[in-house]
């Protein structure tokens, strides 16, 4: 059996599909499914099917940079929000590169300003690592964002 990389309950983040260099995201293994901070939502039409377009802020705390993203809505899923009401979100499919390994992730979509997280890594994405909640910000760093 190979042995699993460790990550804590913190972690830099990278999302290649989105031109997101660098995001901090906290997991979260109660969720089943990621969610990514984002605003500005507007879906559309593209060769019979459903996508998003969609800004977000990857800076903690912070109101820029706002990179804007677009991607294709793969389902819409139920979820309840830190208030416990359910809200239907959009659900993309997307890298997402964690402790430098790329993984093909569900990411559902949500306004998180007041949060401070911009992103929630759930328990599908984190599977195949062992989770440390003593330490953060085991995996490498990304590169630093451009615009800082």
């Amino acid at each position: 059996m190979a042995a699993r990389k460790t990550i804590g309950w913190r972690e830099w983040v990278s999302l290649p599909d989105l031109g997101v260099t660098e995001v901090k995201a906290k997991v979260d293994t109660g969720a089943d499914n990621s969610s990514l901070h984002a605003f500005n939502m507007t879906r559309f039409e593209r060769d019979g099917e459903t996508w998003v377009r969609f800004d977000l802020h990857p800076r903690q705390r912070k109101k820029t940079p706002a990179i804007p993203c677009e991607a294709r809505v793969v389902a819409e899923r139920k979820v309840k929000n830190p208030g416990g009401r359910l809200e239907l979100r959009p659900v993309i499919r997307t890298t997402v590169v964690v402790a430098g390994v790329p993984i093909e992730a569900l990411v559902n979509l949500t306004t998180r300003d007041e949060m401070t997280f911009r992103m929630l890594l759930g328990r599908r994405t984190v599977r195949g690592f062992l989770i440390d909640p003593a330490r953060s910000y085991v995996g490498p760093r990304p590169s630093k964002m451009e615009n800082s």
